[in-house]
Protein backbone atom coordinates (compact mmCIF):
# COMPACT_ATOMS: atom_id res chain seq x y z
CA UNK A 1 0.00 0.00 0.00
CA UNK A 2 1.37 2.81 -1.27
CA UNK A 3 2.96 5.49 1.47
CA UNK A 4 0.71 8.77 1.37
CA UNK A 5 1.71 11.78 4.26
CA UNK A 6 -1.07 10.58 6.40
CA UNK A 7 0.54 6.74 6.90
CA UNK A 8 4.42 8.36 7.31
CA UNK A 9 3.35 11.00 10.00
CA UNK A 10 1.49 7.69 11.69
CA UNK A 11 4.46 5.82 11.32
CA UNK A 12 6.68 8.58 12.69
CA UNK A 13 4.27 9.61 15.59
CA UNK A 14 3.19 6.16 17.11
CA UNK A 15 7.16 4.80 16.99
CA UNK A 16 7.65 7.72 19.17
CA UNK A 17 6.08 5.41 21.73
CA UNK A 18 8.89 3.83 23.00
CA UNK A 19 10.05 6.87 25.05
CA UNK A 20 6.34 7.47 26.13
CA UNK A 21 5.67 8.58 29.93
CA UNK A 22 3.70 6.28 32.12
CA UNK A 23 0.34 7.14 33.27
CA UNK A 24 0.20 9.30 36.20
CA UNK A 25 3.36 11.00 35.26
CA UNK A 26 2.88 14.71 35.31
CA UNK A 27 0.27 15.77 32.92
CA UNK A 28 -0.89 19.31 31.22
CA UNK A 29 -4.14 20.64 33.23
CA UNK A 30 -7.23 20.70 31.08
CA UNK A 31 -8.12 24.91 32.08
CA UNK A 32 -4.90 26.10 32.83
CA UNK A 33 -1.97 24.51 31.71
CA UNK A 34 -0.14 24.45 35.08
CA UNK A 35 1.53 21.07 34.89
CA UNK A 36 4.91 20.56 33.84
CA UNK A 37 4.53 19.69 29.88
CA UNK A 38 2.13 18.80 27.78
CA UNK A 39 2.17 14.99 26.18
CA UNK A 40 2.82 14.47 22.08
CA UNK A 41 0.47 13.13 20.38
CA UNK A 42 0.53 8.92 18.91
CA UNK A 43 -1.41 7.67 16.96
CA UNK A 44 -1.67 4.37 14.85
CA UNK A 45 -4.13 2.68 12.40
CA UNK A 46 -5.95 -0.60 12.65
CA UNK A 47 -5.26 -3.45 11.12
CA UNK A 48 -5.83 -4.48 7.72
CA UNK A 49 -9.67 -3.94 7.47
CA UNK A 50 -9.36 -1.05 10.03
CA UNK A 51 -12.39 -2.68 11.66
CA UNK A 52 -10.75 -3.78 14.44
CA UNK A 53 -7.57 -2.22 16.56
CA UNK A 54 -5.24 -3.12 18.86
CA UNK A 55 -2.51 -0.47 19.17
CA UNK A 56 0.43 -1.06 21.60
CA UNK A 57 -0.71 1.92 23.77
CA UNK A 58 -3.94 3.05 25.72
CA UNK A 59 -6.79 4.64 23.42
CA UNK A 60 -7.86 8.08 24.15
CA UNK A 61 -10.22 8.53 20.88
CA UNK A 62 -11.02 6.76 17.57
CA UNK A 63 -11.61 8.73 14.65
CA UNK A 64 -13.49 7.09 11.92
CA UNK A 65 -14.35 8.40 8.75
CA UNK A 66 -16.03 6.78 5.86
CA UNK A 67 -18.59 7.40 3.23
CA UNK A 68 -22.15 5.43 2.86
CA UNK A 69 -25.10 5.99 5.34
CA UNK A 70 -25.10 8.76 8.06
CA UNK A 71 -26.51 6.03 10.44
CA UNK A 72 -26.54 2.37 11.48
CA UNK A 73 -23.15 1.21 12.47
CA UNK A 74 -21.95 0.98 15.61
CA UNK A 75 -18.84 0.62 17.94
CA UNK A 76 -17.66 -1.02 21.10
CA UNK A 77 -13.99 -0.66 23.01
CA UNK A 78 -12.45 -3.84 25.74
CA UNK A 79 -11.12 -2.25 28.55
CA UNK A 80 -8.03 -3.51 30.47
CA UNK A 81 -10.77 -4.70 33.72
CA UNK A 82 -14.35 -5.11 32.62
CA UNK A 83 -13.32 -6.72 28.79
CA UNK A 84 -15.68 -5.27 25.76
CA UNK A 85 -18.45 -2.64 26.59
CA UNK A 86 -21.57 -2.61 25.15
CA UNK A 87 -22.01 -1.67 21.68
CA UNK A 88 -22.82 2.29 20.98
CA UNK A 89 -24.67 3.63 18.12
CA UNK A 90 -21.95 5.35 15.62
CA UNK A 91 -23.22 9.33 15.47
CA UNK A 92 -21.10 11.18 12.77
CA UNK A 93 -20.19 14.60 14.00
CA UNK A 94 -19.36 17.38 11.37
CA UNK A 95 -18.92 16.13 7.77
CA UNK A 96 -15.44 16.98 6.64
CA UNK A 97 -14.83 19.05 3.53
CA UNK A 98 -14.68 16.12 0.98
CA UNK A 99 -18.43 15.18 2.25
CA UNK A 100 -17.05 11.96 3.89
CA UNK A 101 -18.56 11.33 6.97
CA UNK A 102 -16.41 11.42 10.23
CA UNK A 103 -16.56 10.85 13.76
CA UNK A 104 -14.61 10.95 17.15
CA UNK A 105 -15.44 8.68 20.12
CA UNK A 106 -13.66 8.70 23.57
CA UNK A 107 -12.13 5.69 24.46
CA UNK A 108 -10.72 5.91 27.98
CA UNK A 109 -8.00 4.22 27.70
CA UNK A 110 -9.35 1.13 26.03
CA UNK A 111 -6.82 -1.13 24.86
CA UNK A 112 -8.82 -2.59 21.55
CA UNK A 113 -11.70 -1.34 19.35
CA UNK A 114 -13.75 -2.74 16.85
CA UNK A 115 -15.91 -1.08 13.99
CA UNK A 116 -18.91 -2.34 12.47
CA UNK A 117 -19.89 0.32 9.58
CA UNK A 118 -23.60 1.71 8.33
CA UNK A 119 -24.81 -0.05 5.65
CA UNK A 120 -23.56 0.33 1.70
CA UNK A 121 -20.32 1.96 3.50
CA UNK A 122 -17.32 1.98 1.65
CA UNK A 123 -13.65 3.60 2.24
CA UNK A 124 -13.76 3.20 5.89
CA UNK A 125 -10.69 4.52 7.26
CA UNK A 126 -9.71 4.26 11.60
CA UNK A 127 -7.68 5.21 13.62
CA UNK A 128 -6.69 5.35 17.62
CA UNK A 129 -5.16 8.38 19.41
CA UNK A 130 -3.57 8.79 22.18
CA UNK A 131 -2.70 12.85 23.48
CA UNK A 132 -1.75 11.81 26.77
CA UNK A 133 0.86 9.57 27.36
CA UNK A 134 3.09 10.66 25.01
CA UNK A 135 6.63 12.40 25.09
CA UNK A 136 6.78 15.84 26.53
CA UNK A 137 7.14 18.31 23.54
CA UNK A 138 6.01 21.86 24.74
CA UNK A 139 5.89 23.58 27.84
CA UNK A 140 2.45 25.19 29.16
CA UNK A 141 1.51 28.60 28.46
CA UNK A 142 -1.05 29.73 31.56
CA UNK A 143 -4.60 30.52 30.81
CA UNK A 144 -5.08 34.31 30.46
CA UNK A 145 -8.64 36.21 31.45
CA UNK A 146 -9.94 37.63 28.11
CA UNK A 147 -13.33 39.30 28.05
CA UNK A 148 -14.89 37.44 31.02
CA UNK A 149 -13.61 33.94 30.08
CA UNK A 150 -10.06 31.94 30.77
CA UNK A 151 -8.65 31.34 27.27
CA UNK A 152 -6.14 28.79 26.60
CA UNK A 153 -3.49 29.42 23.36
CA UNK A 154 -2.40 26.69 21.29
CA UNK A 155 0.50 26.39 23.33
CA UNK A 156 -1.24 26.28 26.02
CA UNK A 157 -3.29 23.20 25.09
CA UNK A 158 0.06 21.36 23.48
CA UNK A 159 -0.46 22.26 19.75
CA UNK A 160 2.02 20.21 18.14
CA UNK A 161 2.59 22.54 15.21
CA UNK A 162 4.76 19.85 13.18
CA UNK A 163 1.22 18.60 12.23
CA UNK A 164 0.80 21.52 9.84
CA UNK A 165 3.69 21.02 7.88
CA UNK A 166 4.51 18.82 5.22
CA UNK A 167 7.78 16.13 4.75
CA UNK A 168 8.98 18.79 2.55
CA UNK A 169 8.67 21.93 4.78
CA UNK A 170 5.67 23.25 3.67
CA UNK A 171 2.59 24.54 5.12
CA UNK A 172 -0.25 21.98 4.19
CA UNK A 173 -2.92 24.53 4.96
CA UNK A 174 -1.48 28.11 4.62
CA UNK A 175 -3.02 30.97 5.91
CA UNK A 176 -5.88 33.37 4.09
CA UNK A 177 -7.40 35.81 5.29
CA UNK A 178 -11.09 37.61 4.20
CA UNK A 179 -13.09 39.82 5.83
CA UNK A 180 -15.66 38.33 8.01
CA UNK A 181 -18.97 37.67 6.93
CA UNK A 182 -20.80 35.41 9.08
CA UNK A 183 -20.54 32.87 12.26
CA UNK A 184 -21.10 29.86 12.45
CA UNK A 185 -21.94 27.66 15.73
CA UNK A 186 -20.89 23.87 16.10
CA UNK A 187 -20.92 20.69 18.47
CA UNK A 188 -17.81 18.45 18.52
CA UNK A 189 -19.72 15.60 19.56
CA UNK A 190 -17.79 14.22 21.75
CA UNK A 191 -18.17 13.23 25.57
CA UNK A 192 -20.18 15.96 27.75
CA UNK A 193 -18.14 15.05 30.89
CA UNK A 194 -14.70 15.51 29.83
CA UNK A 195 -11.90 15.24 32.25
CA UNK A 196 -8.88 16.70 29.78
CA UNK A 197 -10.46 19.27 27.51
CA UNK A 198 -7.22 19.90 26.39
CA UNK A 199 -6.61 16.19 25.36
CA UNK A 200 -10.12 15.76 23.91
CA UNK A 201 -8.53 19.18 21.76
CA UNK A 202 -5.20 17.46 20.97
CA UNK A 203 -7.22 14.79 19.11
CA UNK A 204 -9.49 16.79 17.73
CA UNK A 205 -6.65 18.22 15.74
CA UNK A 206 -4.50 15.46 15.01
CA UNK A 207 -8.06 13.99 13.70
CA UNK A 208 -8.38 16.94 11.51
CA UNK A 209 -5.05 17.51 10.46
CA UNK A 210 -3.76 13.92 9.77
CA UNK A 211 -6.29 11.70 9.53
CA UNK A 212 -8.66 14.22 7.50
CA UNK A 213 -5.98 15.85 5.81
CA UNK A 214 -7.21 19.48 6.47
CA UNK A 215 -4.02 20.30 7.69
CA UNK A 216 -4.56 22.28 10.77
CA UNK A 217 -7.73 22.03 13.29
CA UNK A 218 -11.09 23.16 11.17
CA UNK A 219 -12.45 24.93 14.03
CA UNK A 220 -11.39 29.12 15.13
CA UNK A 221 -12.35 28.52 18.82
CA UNK A 222 -13.34 25.71 20.97
CA UNK A 223 -15.36 26.15 23.88
CA UNK A 224 -15.35 23.25 26.92
CA UNK A 225 -17.66 22.53 29.80
CA UNK A 226 -16.25 24.73 32.44
CA UNK A 227 -16.58 27.87 29.81
CA UNK A 228 -12.67 27.50 29.15
CA UNK A 229 -12.01 28.73 25.47
CA UNK A 230 -9.33 27.43 23.72
CA UNK A 231 -7.61 28.84 20.66
CA UNK A 232 -8.07 26.61 17.46
CA UNK A 233 -6.98 27.16 13.71
CA UNK A 234 -3.21 28.67 13.76
CA UNK A 235 -4.16 32.11 12.05
CA UNK A 236 -0.73 33.93 11.97
CA UNK A 237 2.22 35.24 13.84
CA UNK A 238 0.75 37.04 16.71
CA UNK A 239 -0.48 36.78 19.55
CA UNK A 240 -4.08 37.19 18.57
CA UNK A 241 -6.29 34.46 17.55
CA UNK A 242 -8.79 34.31 14.84
CA UNK A 243 -7.97 37.42 12.90
CA UNK A 244 -4.73 39.08 11.30
CA UNK A 245 -4.28 41.98 9.53
CA UNK A 246 -7.61 44.56 9.13
CA UNK A 247 -9.81 45.38 6.31
CA UNK A 248 -10.44 48.83 6.79
CA UNK A 249 -11.67 49.01 10.58
CA UNK A 250 -12.70 45.11 10.73
CA UNK A 251 -10.43 42.84 11.49
CA UNK A 252 -9.61 40.00 8.93
CA UNK A 253 -10.44 36.06 10.10
CA UNK A 254 -7.79 33.43 8.92
CA UNK A 255 -9.73 30.56 6.61
CA UNK A 256 -10.40 27.42 8.34
CA UNK A 257 -12.50 24.48 7.74
CA UNK A 258 -15.47 24.03 9.24
CA UNK A 259 -18.03 24.41 7.02
CA UNK A 260 -17.32 22.57 3.71
CA UNK A 261 -17.89 25.45 0.45
CA UNK A 262 -18.72 27.79 2.80
CA UNK A 263 -15.07 28.29 5.01
CA UNK A 264 -13.63 31.82 4.12
CA UNK A 265 -15.33 35.00 5.44
CA UNK A 266 -17.14 32.10 8.36
CA UNK A 267 -15.84 32.00 11.93
CA UNK A 268 -16.68 28.39 13.14
CA UNK A 269 -16.94 28.20 16.86
CA UNK A 270 -17.17 24.73 18.47
CA UNK A 271 -18.75 23.72 21.77
CA UNK A 272 -16.65 20.43 23.41
CA UNK A 273 -19.59 17.54 23.31
CA UNK A 274 -22.35 16.28 21.81
CA UNK A 275 -25.82 18.03 22.31
CA UNK A 276 -27.96 15.76 20.59
CA UNK A 277 -30.00 14.84 23.77
CA UNK A 278 -28.64 17.54 26.15
CA UNK A 279 -28.06 20.84 26.44
CA UNK A 280 -24.48 22.65 26.97
CA UNK A 281 -23.46 23.71 30.64
CA UNK A 282 -24.63 27.49 31.73
CA UNK A 283 -20.76 27.91 31.90
CA UNK A 284 -20.72 26.75 28.11
CA UNK A 285 -23.45 28.42 27.04
CA UNK A 286 -22.05 31.61 28.82
CA UNK A 287 -18.79 31.90 27.49
CA UNK A 288 -20.48 30.97 23.97
CA UNK A 289 -22.63 34.42 24.33
CA UNK A 290 -19.52 36.02 25.23
CA UNK A 291 -17.23 35.11 22.61
CA UNK A 292 -19.76 35.47 19.84
CA UNK A 293 -20.42 39.08 21.00
CA UNK A 294 -16.94 39.60 20.87
CA UNK A 295 -16.29 38.63 17.84
CA UNK A 296 -19.56 40.25 16.10
CA UNK A 297 -18.58 43.45 18.09
CA UNK A 298 -15.46 43.68 16.56
CA UNK A 299 -16.45 42.50 12.90
CA UNK A 300 -20.01 44.53 12.70
CA UNK A 301 -21.72 41.19 12.29
CA UNK A 302 -25.46 41.62 13.28
CA UNK A 303 -26.15 39.10 15.52
CA UNK A 304 -29.77 39.12 14.72
CA UNK A 305 -29.16 39.44 11.42
CA UNK A 306 -29.44 37.52 8.02
CA UNK A 307 -26.42 37.32 5.27
CA UNK A 308 -26.42 36.90 2.05
CA UNK A 309 -22.56 34.82 1.85
CA UNK A 310 -20.61 34.77 -0.56
CA UNK A 311 -17.46 33.06 -0.50
CA UNK A 312 -14.96 35.07 -1.74
CA UNK A 313 -12.67 32.03 -3.39
CA UNK A 314 -15.37 30.06 -5.33
CA UNK A 315 -18.22 32.46 -5.33
CA UNK A 316 -20.34 30.29 -3.77
CA UNK A 317 -23.68 31.88 -2.44
CA UNK A 318 -26.02 30.89 0.51
CA UNK A 319 -28.73 32.74 2.62
CA UNK A 320 -27.70 31.86 6.47
CA UNK A 321 -28.54 33.71 10.22
CA UNK A 322 -25.91 36.32 10.78
CA UNK A 323 -25.08 33.71 13.80
CA UNK A 324 -25.86 30.06 12.28
CA UNK A 325 -25.80 26.66 13.13
CA UNK A 326 -23.56 24.16 11.06
CA UNK A 327 -27.13 23.01 9.48
CA UNK A 328 -27.99 26.31 8.50
CA UNK A 329 -24.80 25.37 5.67
CA UNK A 330 -25.42 21.65 5.10
CA UNK A 331 -27.26 18.41 5.68
CA UNK A 332 -25.91 17.79 9.28
CA UNK A 333 -27.58 17.64 12.64
CA UNK A 334 -24.83 20.18 14.24
CA UNK A 335 -24.79 21.56 16.29
CA UNK A 336 -27.46 18.84 17.92
CA UNK A 337 -31.30 18.42 17.98
CA UNK A 338 -31.29 19.45 21.58
CA UNK A 339 -29.48 22.68 21.70
CA UNK A 340 -29.81 24.17 17.71
CA UNK A 341 -33.39 25.28 18.84
CA UNK A 342 -31.72 27.46 21.62
CA UNK A 343 -29.75 29.21 18.74
CA UNK A 344 -32.00 32.25 18.38
CA UNK A 345 -31.76 32.80 22.17
CA UNK A 346 -28.22 32.74 21.76
CA UNK A 347 -28.79 35.59 19.21
CA UNK A 348 -30.97 37.36 21.62
CA UNK A 349 -28.32 37.41 24.43
CA UNK A 350 -25.86 38.20 22.33
CA UNK A 351 -27.20 41.69 20.91
CA UNK A 352 -28.15 42.23 24.59
CA UNK A 353 -24.50 41.87 25.36
CA UNK A 354 -23.20 44.36 23.09
CA UNK A 355 -26.08 46.68 24.00
CA UNK A 356 -25.16 46.55 27.71
CA UNK A 357 -21.33 47.17 26.71
CA UNK A 358 -21.79 49.88 23.98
Amino acid sequence: MPMTRRRVLLTAIAAGAAGAIQPGAAQADSTDGAAAGIPETLASFSGPDRLIGTPDFPIGHVGISWTGARLGGSVRFRHPRTGWSPWQPLKPGDPSGSGRRTALLPAGGATAYQVVPPPATNDIETVAINTTDGPIVAQPAASEQVKGFRFVSRTGWGADESLRFAPDGSEIFPQAYFGVQTLTVHHTVTANVDPDPAATVRAIYFFHAVSEDFGDIGYHLLIDQQGTVYEGRYSGPDPIPVFHGRVGDAPRMCNAAHVGGFNAGNVGVSLLGDFTTTQPTPAARTSLVRVLAALAGSTGVDPLGQVNYVNPISGATRTVPAIAGHRNWSATACPGDTFYPRLPGVREDVKRLLEATD
